[in-house]
């Protein structure tokens, strides 16, 4: 019992159409900024786990430095250390460990 013409039901469905295609697209775009927050997220937790670590840049001139976790100076991306392990690091006087001059990773052992 459909009342309306062929061209008046075209027309609806074409109507449909563009409203059904304005909404996905809308819904995409949203998605994607969500993904960018949750990589961000993502990216300011590790800095936060990285920051609250230390890293040890291998003997140069027999001499190990020791960095802060997000130091830029060293990009060593693997073997972060606890505080415990930096301190019985320090402790073996065969590593010759120094401070480095930039990120000054000192501080953070205090206490």
């Amino acid at each position: 019992m459909n009342d309306m013409s062929p061209e008046e039901r075209l027309a609806k469905l074409k109507a449909l159409e563009e409203w059904l295609d304005w909404q996905l697209n809308a819904t995409r775009a949203r998605r994607r900024t969500v993904e960018a927050e949750v990589e961000r997220n993502r990216k300011a937790a590790q800095r936060a786990w990285q920051e609250q670590r230390w890293k040890l840049e291998p003997a140069r001139d027999r001499r190990t430095v020791l960095h802060r976790g997000g130091c830029g100076i060293w990009k060593g991306e693997t073997g972060f250390l606890e505080r415990q392990e930096v301190l019985l690091a320090l402790e073996d006087d065969s590593l010759k460990v120094e401070m480095c001059g930039v990120c000054n990773p000192e501080p953070g052992l205090r206490g």
